[in-house]
């Protein structure tokens, strides 16, 4: 998931900040529902450092569905992300507090789906007249153990930000491999010290997953429901280590950037400290407001091949039913409004998400070329995090920046630092 500025994400942006799902609390099995066509309907929706547009967007909304709902009413809680663990939790043990509708974040799905609160909503997408324009790549996301546990309400797709400034003075194209993109780095950080080559962190799992996929490689397999790390295989080895390379003293000192995070990475970039990064579409009105306003442009981040595309991951946020509701069937007319095409295309207006229906990205995209790059690398295909709880614990615990660091300093090779990924993430998977 990515939570946002806040969290801005998923606007990535705070979302970026992307968050690591943290693990409910299993209870006792949720309470049977109801469908009660009056009364008051409780959504949980995420905080935002800058509410007011997304509350703006969320009120119209609540209007809509109470101007075709006599006798319903819609109550609103603010959820900090910081605090979504514990309030989660809470209502998965005691599911007479549960809301009806709930926003969360893709990789908290296996977690959740796990405690058994969560309505499936397979059927429901299925039958909704919106359902057909949902990517299959970002529905994929909302699926656990073969169910669907939420509605796709944005996405945050990562691509390659760089200084258009600093590419012409030096002559540079922008990179169509991941090596031309390392060589590029290279180029930058000789010919203006002052500068990172690309400003990416060992803390940034979100920028590293794509050299893994784009190398033919992945984190984890599962085989008859259990998962086990690849992080050993060649393919693995070969983009983990091509991320690690990026973290060196002639492209981005480990000194300053084995630290950094994906916020951090971005920040550095949109300060003027580095020619490129990888950011989000969540990231783009952050990257306006900073010293690089007007001398920057976006493509998407390349694969290993000239003209393929590196596989992003598909993070972004869901709108789910709990099981426990006593109005299931408003709860999901509700779901569907706010994920629906017209407020799909508010919220972007508003804070910047990325739409999960493709109809109203290739409406966007033709009004505002910057999202071009984001909807091509969504296009081309994304990639997702193992869909178990297990992979909670592994992101929560830092299993995959911390060989990253270790290989990035030299405080392990290559196959110590993998060797202990791989024993961390398999006691995970359990």
């Amino acid at each position: 998931m990515r939570v946002r500025r806040t969290f801005t994400a998923i606007s990535v942006s705070a979302a970026l900040a992307l968050l690591a799902a943290c693990a409910p609390t299993q209870s006792a099995p949720a309470a049977a529902g109801g469908d009660d066509q009056t009364g008051t309907l409780r959504v949980w929706l995420f905080d935002e450092a800058s509410r007011a547009p997304k509350e703006a967007a969320v009120k119209e909304a609540i209007t809509e569905f109470k101007a075709a709902h006599a006798g319903v009413d819609v109550d609103v809680q603010w959820v900090p992300v910081e605090g979504r663990a514990d309030k989660f939790s809470g209502a998965f043990n005691d599911p007479s507090n549960a809301p009806d509708v709930a926003e969360f974040g893709n990789t908290d799905v296996a977690s959740y789906a796990q405690t058994g609160a969560l309505s499936d909503l397979s059927g429901d997408i299925s039958s909704w007249s919106e359902g057909k324009d949902l990517l299959p790549t970002v529905l994929d996301t909302a699926k656990s153990g073969g169910k669907t546990y939420g509605l796709p309400w944005y996405t945050g797709i990562r691509a390659l930000y760089y200084r258009t400034d600093v590419f012409t003075e030096l002559g540079l194209e922008p990179p169509a491999t991941l090596a031309e993109l390392t060589d590029d780095a290279r180029k930058i950080h000789a010919a203006k010290p002052d500068l990172y080559g690309i400003s990416t962190g060992g803390k940034y799992t979100y920028a590293l997953l794509p050299f893994v996929w784009a190398n033919g490689g992945d984190v984890a397999k599962s085989d008859g429901g259990k998962w086990t790390s690849t992080v050993e295989s060649a393919p693995a080895k070969a983009g983990i280590t091509a991320y690690a390379n990026l973290l060196k003293d002639d492209i981005c000192p480990p000194a300053a950037c084995a630290n950094l995070t994906g916020t951090q990475s971005v920040t550095a970039f949109a300060g003027g400290k580095a020619g490129m990064t990888i950011g989000g579409d969540f990231n783009r009105k952050a990257v306006e407001q900073g010293a690089v306003k007007g001398k920057y442009a976006v493509v998407p981040l390349p694969g290993t091949t000239p003209g393929s595309v590196a596989p992003a991951f598909a993070g972004g946020n869901l709108l789910g039913v709990f099981g426990a509701s006593k109005r299931h069937g408003l709860a999901v007319q509700f779901a569907e409004l706010l994920a629906g095409a017209k407020y799909q295309e508010k919220m972007y207006n508003a804070m910047g998400n990325l739409p999960t229906l493709q109809s109203v990205q290739k409406k966007l995209a033709a009004s505002d070329p910057t999202l071009k790059p984001f909807v091509d690398t969504l296009a081309a295909g994304t990639k997702f995090v193992p869909s178990t709880p297990g992979w909670s614990k592994i992101d929560s615990q830092n299993v995959l920046p911390t060989a990253v660091q270790q290989i990035a300093t030299g405080g392990k090779d290559v196959d110590g630092a993998l060797a202990d990924a791989t024993a961390a993430m398999n006691k995970n998977f359990g």
